[in-house]
This record gives structure tokens, C-alpha cells and sequence, in this order.
């Protein structure tokens, strides 16, 4: 059997290469909390202790439960973040005035509902733009929140959101108001689901969400829950989302 004997040059040159290669290992699995890896995910609730909740409202069918949805939040004193739909927007102008009128926040649902994992990620930026537009022009306010169709994303809308300075917001307690199920069904589910920093969806144009609403504010409160917008329920900066989509300070 032959010995190789390396010589001193190559020796060094070697032992230079393995520590490189060591290196680059610990840097890929050693992943800075500030990295973008870490937020890949919408945010679907936030790590909070004070108690304080998101009541939330996709708009995007009719406008003739507003009137009725905007006394029931005034009346438990909760100020809310209803997504509305531009076309929505554009259909019900004086519905959108209304809420923006009362102190309620109006946010991104996009243009048209259109399914955005199936689109590109400037068509999607595009669509964001042009229902931002609309919100604008009746509110004089814009958002930089944004709530995908049917719940739908993928890296790209994450990323057209990062891209454009947007926050891209989801849920954690589904109330599933629009399945037509009873008030006390869709109150129950709500109060039953919502901790500290949850973030709550609801419908209008629904057959029982007004009435669910009733139950709803109260229970909440009795449970010691607070009422904020998204705004002010979501960390702006020095903050990372973890793999479940909880929004935590760093």
C-alpha cells in the first residue's frame, strides 16, 4: 500500500479550504432573525398580552347590513378593519364613507376578488394599486394592509406585499358567518377561538352577522378582550413571523 505524504503547501491550501466549507455551513443554518425566511406567512395573529383583539370585516357581496353593522360596533365601542373588495368600493361609495366616517379602518381586499396565486406577482401589485386608489380617492386615507382573496397566497404574494410596503394580514378565528350558520353558532365559535392578539374574520352581506355581533362585543368584553384595528394591533417594525403566522417583537 503507497503513503501519500502532502507537502506543506498543500497542507495549508487544504486545511484553508476546509474551514471555508465549515464556515459556510454554520452561516446557511444559522438564520438571522431579521432574514426573510422568517416572513413568508401573512400575519395571522400577534403575540400580545394586553388582551387586545382585531375585529375584522371582508366586504365584497352588498352594502345592506352596513348601516346595522356600524350601530352594533358603536354601541360595544369596538372600532374595526373592514378589507373591502374595489369594485365593492365602487358599487357602495357611500357605504365605505360611512365606515370611514364612524372611525373604522379601510383596508386592501383587492380590485376584484380575483384568485392571486394565479396571477403574477406585477399583475397582483398592479390590482393592490388600483383598489388603493379607490379607498384613497372616498376616504382620503391609504392603507398599506392587504387581505388576499379567499385567503389564497403563495411566496409570491407575500412578496409583492414586502415588495410594496404592505402588511399581508389573515386570521385566526374564522367565523364562518358565511355558511349561513345561527348567531349563537357563529358567536359561539368566535368567543370559544379568540385569545390575546387574535385577529377575527367576519363578513358583511351575511344573513346572521349582525345579529352574531350582538353576542359577540359583549362576550368579548366580559372576557376581558380589547377592541383595536389591525393597525394598531400589528407590530410596525423589529418584528419576525414565525412558521404558525404569529407576528412577535424581536
Amino acid at each position: 500500500m503507497k503513503v501519500f505524504v502532502l507537502g506543506k503547501g498543500l497542507a495549508a491550501v487544504l486545511l484553508i479550504v476546509a474551514a471555508v466549507v465549515l464556515f459556510i455551513s454554520v452561516k446557511i443554518t444559522c438564520i438571522p432573525a431579521s432574514s426573510k425566511t422568517t416572513r413568508q406567512l401573512p400575519i395571522y395573529n400577534v403575540n400580545r398580552s394586553d388582551m387586545a383583539v382585531s375585529v375584522t370585516f371582508d366586504c365584497a357581496w352588498n352594502d345592506e347590513d352596513i348601516d346595522d353593522i356600524i350601530k352594533v360596533l358603536s354601541d360595544n365601542g369596538c372600532i374595526s378593519t373592514f378589507f373591502v373588495v374595489g369594485n365593492w368600493a365602487q358599487r357602495y361609495p357611500e357605504a365605505v364613507k360611512k365606515l370611514a366616517n364612524a372611525g373604522h379602518e379601510i383596508a386592501n381586499h383587492s380590485m376584484s376578488h380575483a384568485k392571486y396565486t394565479g396571477l403574477s406577482k406585477e399583475k397582483m401589485k398592479d390590482d393592490m394599486n388600483k383598489c388603493d386608489d379607490v379607498i384613497k380617492e372616498l376616504t382620503g386615507k391609504s392603507s398599506n394592509l392587504f387581505r388576499p382573496p379567499y385567503g389564497e397566497y403563495n411566496k409570491d404574494v407575500v412578496g409583492a406585499c414586502e415588495e410594496t410596503s404592505r402588511c399581508c394580514i389573515q386570521w385566526d378565528v374564522d367565523s364562518l358567518d358565511w355558511m349561513d350558520y345561527s348567531a349563537g353558532e357563529i358567536a359561539n365559535r368566535v368567543l370559544s377561538r379568540t385569545k390575546s392578539g387574535s385577529i377575527i374574520l367576519l363578513h358583511n352581506g351575511t344573513k346572521n352577522t349582525r345579529e352574531a355581533l350582538e353576542k359577540i362585543l359583549p362576550g368579548l368584553a366580559e372576557k376581558g378582550f380589547k377592541f383595536a384595528t389591525v393597525s394598531d394591533l400589528i407590530y410596525k417594525e423589529n418584528y419576525i413571523i414565525d412558521h404558525a403566522g404569529t407576528q412577535h417583537p424581536k
